[in-house]
């Protein structure tokens, strides 16, 4: 089939439930991934032809069920590194992206010790590793498959992260597993998503991506935070730094739980899109 024909019929299927913007973004990633093509070689040749349709039309019906693209395609992208990413993985995210970033230019010492809480794809503790390539980075999760996962990343992005299989609500491990260790960094992007905010997730995030990284009991919503914050009260060095992504409505609840555990400058910023989203605080 010529792949201008091709395009015309995925445009039709897929545009009654995405923005056209959108679908066109989703040919041409499919576009590079299938044919390692690109939108310009169509404009060169209008009559170029796929051997393909198989897995384009598996890709489409897989679309219509609102399944992710980054997992259609197996990976993503996040801070320029390419990540292998499956339903046993969030899809990054553009916030966190900010998140690192903040880390990054805080970082001050030529060797830091950091610890990140909720390994997923890997995406936070290997940019960090790749950026900082002087950090000793640990990095734990709960999900095995997750750690399988980010290993393969930190092979492909060529770091050294140590995964640990861990999880963070199990106190008297993790005290095992940290004893006598203290950082210069912790950071996490734990699951902060109520059960009663459902009803605004996409059904390619409801549907798709794993539960167990997204959502919290609505009674308890800052358990991870307190948790990890009272980890950190025992695991931070003194002036080491906290860092969280937050749920956008629960600003002012996680700042003041920080600082009824003790922590100092706690400091609540805004991601890209305006919403309360990160925190960092000092020991």
């Amino acid at each position: 089939m010529v792949l201008l024909q091709l395009k015309s019929q995925f445009l039709d299927r897929l545009t009654p439930l995405y923005d056209a913007e959108e679908v066109a973004r989703f040919f041409e990633l499919l576009l590079n991934a299938i044919e390692s093509k690109k939108r310009i070689d169509l404009a060169l040749d209008p009559q170029l032809e796929t051997q393909q349709l198989p897995r384009w039309n598996q890709a489409m019906d897989a679309l219509e069920r609102f399944e992710p693209i980054q997992y259609i395609l197996g990976e993503t992208e996040f801070f320029g590194l390419p990540f292998e990413v499956t339903p046993a993985t969030l899809i990054p995210r553009p916030e966190t992206e900010e998140l690192v970033e903040w880390i990054l230019k805080d970082a001050n010492a030529a060797s830091l010790s950091i610890l990140e809480i909720g390994t997923g794809s890997g995406c936070i503790p290997i940019t960090l590793a790749k950026q900082l390539p002087h950090a000793h980075v640990t990095s734990i999760d709960v999900s095995t498959e997750a750690l399988a996962i980010a290993t393969r990343n930190a092979t492909r992005n060529v770091v050294n992260v140590q995964f640990i299989h861990q999880s963070v609500l199990e106190t008297e491990a993790l005290e095992t597993c940290f004893a006598d260790q203290f950082f210069d960094v912790i950071v996490s992007n734990p699951p902060y998503v109520r059960h009663l905010e459902k009803q605004e997730i996409q059904p390619n995030v409801l549907e798709h991506e794993p539960h167990l990284a997204l959502f919290v009991e609505d009674d308890d919503a800052l358990l991870f935070y307190r948790h990890i914050g009272q980890l950190a009260q025992n695991h931070l060095k003194i002036g080491g730094k906290l860092y969280f992504e937050i749920n956008q409505y629960l600003g002012k609840e996680t700042v003041a739980l920080l600082e009824q555990l003790g922590f100092q400058g706690v400091e609540l910023r805004k991601d890209l899109f305006g919403n309360d989203r990160m925190i960092r605080c000092e020991r």
